[in-house]
Parts: C-alpha cells; structure tokens; sequence
C-alpha cells in the first residue's frame, strides 16, 4: 500500500481508469479513493467533467511500475519519492483571531494588563489581548486615539483570553522576576538566647532575673502566713 496519497487523486484516479488496465482496487489503493468511487468513475457516474492527471508528467509513477502492476492484479502501486524537500511545518499556537464585536475592547483590556499586571512583558500582554506592539505602546504611553475614554476592563470578563491563560502568563512573569528578601521588621530574641546565662557569672537568682526583682517575687516574700491564717480564723469566729 502506498505510503501518501498522489496530488490530485481523483484526477489521477480518472486518468488510471482512462490510460491503463489496472484493477479498481490497485487504483483505489494508489489513489487513497474507495473501490467503488473507481467503478463509479469508469462507469461515469463519478467525477463527472473532471479532466484526468497523467502521473507520469508530475513524476508520481512510472511507466515500468504501471507496466508491472498491470501485469501482477495483487502488485500494489508505488508512488515515486518527491525530489523538492517542503521544510516542516512548526506545530505552534498561531495568532488568536477576535471577534468583531470584541476587538473595540482591546485597549481597555490592555490598559487592565498593564495596570494590574506590571510584571507581564509586552509579548505576552500582546498574546493575551491579540494586539500590536504599536498599540501596547499607544495606551502606555497615553498617546491613543482614545485614551481619555479608556477604561480598564479584565480580558477575561471581555472574553479575549481564558482564565488559565493569564494565570499561566502571570506565574511566567513570576517566575522570571528575581526574588527580593522581605524585611519583617525588628523581632524579640529567643527564649533561649534571652534567658541563657552568662559564663563568666554564677548562675544566681540576680543574674537570671536581673538586678531588680520582679514586683511579685518581693511580694511574696512579705507575706506572714501566720498572720494570714490568724485573720481567716477570726473571720470564722466572728461569723
């Protein structure tokens, strides 16, 4: 079986049923058509007016390889292998096409980019909101047409990009930025380092708690607890 189909097939598929004694299957084989598309062109029900593309001008077949198909009805036909070299097409996302109604929107919808997102470069602003660099630079600069009207509107509300697709963009833009170390301010000690005694002292009530004790310790340390039970038992006495 034939790898690719012949330019034209249906002409050439004409011009095979016309000029050669080949088999409807080997023709519909070599010309990527149903079988019964062939018998319908041999018996003039198909392809009606088309005129028949000889293969061997174009250099897809061969006289010997037609002579040798038509001499075995199970030899399938090869096609000869091109001799210009087409470069590969690029698999890639092309420039999204906007809807009339929606393509008024676009400044607003770049004016919303540029103020909310300043860290998007201005290729992917262009991708979002299916612009041009002269009109990203227009409203930047504040020298469009219409910058007094603008407003800023999110692209997505307006329907030009997708949510995911300016997450996606946004997270690029992050991700490239470099990371500035944030400055929380003047923080407490810890514990450890705060109560920690000094080698050079003894470990002492003074040099854990400092000079001056604590209001409560001193306190505390006032305290008569014999005067204290002798007033709760004339409390008791009296009651």
């Amino acid at each position: 079986m034939s790898a690719n189909a012949p330019l034209m097939p249906m002409a050439t598929a004409v011009w095979l049923v016309e000029n050669t004694s080949l088999t409807f299957d080997q023709i519909a084989d070599f010309s990527k058509l149903h079988p019964l598309e062939v018998k319908g062109i041999a018996d003039g029900e198909v392809a009606a007016g088309i005129k028949g593309h000889d293969p061997i001008t174009s250099n897809q077949l061969s006289r010997d390889e037609i002579a040798r198909a038509e001499k075995d009805e199970n030899y399938n036909l090869n096609i000869l292998p091109s001799k210009v070299i087409l470069p590969e097409m690029k698999k890639g996302r092309g420039p999204r096409y906007t809807p009339l109604s929606r393509r008024q929107d676009r400044p607003n919808a770049i004016l919303w980019l540029l103020r909310n997102h300043p860290e998007l470069k201005d290729a992917q602003i262009m991708r979002l909101a299916g612009t041009t660099k002269t009109t990203l630079d227009a409203i930047r600069d504040r020298t469009h047409w219409n910058s007094s009207a603008l407003q800023p509107l999110d692209p997505v509300t307006l329907g030009l990009c997708k949510q995911i697709d300016l997450d996606m963009e946004v997270a690029r833009a992050n991700k490239d930025r470099p990371r500035v170390a944030e400055d929380h301010g003047a923080t407490l000690l810890p514990a450890e380092i705060t109560t920690e005694p000094r080698h050079d002292q003894p470990l002492t009530h003074e040099n854990v708690f400092g000079a001056n004790k604590p209001a409560a310790v001193e306190h505390e340390a006032d305290i008569d607890v014999d005067s204290v039970f002798a007033k709760l038992k004339d409390i008791k006495t009296k009651e």
